[in-house]
């Protein structure tokens, strides 16, 4: 038995992203393992489009994501830009935006609350 999945980034079909029980108008993800109601454990590619802002949430455990295009701003000024590979820690609040549109594979290790 094969218990492999393969996805083509390129070729998915995006969702609103509705993590937060409401729709962010400009934000989108492709839930490759992601799985809230096990505790928001898994990944998933989440696609911003230009002049989106993420809800102000806190982290209940890691996040970890990689930049595949574009640029995310974090609110502090930071910008990740393709290859950077970030990891929120448990307890970190923030909102992020983008300016041009971003395309991210993120690795969730628990569920975020908006705040």
């Amino acid at each position: 038995m094969n218990n492999r999945k393969i996805i083509n980034i390129n070729e998915v079909k995006f969702k609103p992203f509705d993590n937060y029980n409401i729709k962010i108008p400009g934000m989108s993800w492709y839930k490759i393992s992601y799985n809230k109601k096990n505790g928001g454990f898994g990944t998933y590619v989440l696609k911003m489009e230009p002049g989106t802002k993420s809800l102000r949430h806190r982290h209940t455990g890691y996040e970890e994501f990689y930049m595949l295009k574009g640029q995310l701003q974090d609110q502090d000024g930071k910008i990740f830009k393709k290859g950077d590979f970030v990891t929120f820690k448990p307890g970190t609040k923030h909102f992020s935006y983008s300016r041009k549109g971003c395309l991210i594979l993120v690795f969730m290790r628990g569920i975020n609350k908006s705040i």
